[in-house]
């Protein structure tokens, strides 16, 4: 896809604020600092629209980009080691369940995975989560760039086994920094609007 626009248009964390549109979702979900804003920003074509942090937990609302006017993009808070309270990470949880399982314009989740590591065990929990609430599930496995490509099989396994992964659903290999993947993932997200 050709990306000709691209701006965030809300940050909401209850269902009165979402947009009010029939525009198809796609839900950004991975572990904090494990590269969803940089994935997109490259799918984007832009730098800093998603802003990026070293910190983790950057990301504390649900935040809609509205793409090309036909799309938006919903990048929710990363979970994992994140330094908040438990009772700010169970908010969280709760406003992230609900969009998840009551928003109808919601596509598929993109579950965002570092490809240098074994999935972590909130990575299998999100996509139990989603599987057993049958939403279309795309997994990008990142940081691409990070290993050698005569590895790349050995490690896509690895994500492949330690989520259970269901052959009917998508896996991506993806680089923000080379761009690996990029033609590949819209192809995928255009495939379920």
């Amino acid at each position: 896809m050709k990306v000709t626009s691209a701006d965030i248009v809300i940050s909401a964390v209850k269902p009165e604020q979402y947009p009010e549109t029939h525009l198809p979702e796609f839900a950004l979900a991975g572990r904090s600092n494990v590269g969803k804003s940089s994935f997109i920003n490259k799918l984007l074509n832009r730098k800093n629209l998603a802003r990026t942090s070293s910190k983790p937990g950057k990301t504390q609302t649900l935040n809609f980009y509205l793409i090309n006017e036909v799309l938006h993009f919903v990048d929710v808070p990363g979970y994992g080691y994140a330094k908040v309270s438990k009772r700010e990470r169970e908010i969280w949880g709760k406003m992230i369940e609900t969009y998840l399982t009551s928003r109808e314009q919601l596509k598929a989740v993109i579950l965002i995975v570092d490809l240098r590591h074994p999935p972590s065990k909130d990575d299998v929990t999100m996509y139990g989560f989603v599987k057993h609430y049958e939403i279309p599930v795309i997994v990008v496995a990142t940081k691409a760039d990070k290993i050698p490509k005569g590895k790349w099989d050995k490690h896509l396994k690895v994500v492949r086994e330690t989520l259970d992964f269901d052959p009917s659903d998508q896996l991506v290999l993806f680089s923000s920094e080379t761009g690996l993947g990029k033609e590949k993932a819209w192809s995928v997200i255009q495939s379920y609007m």
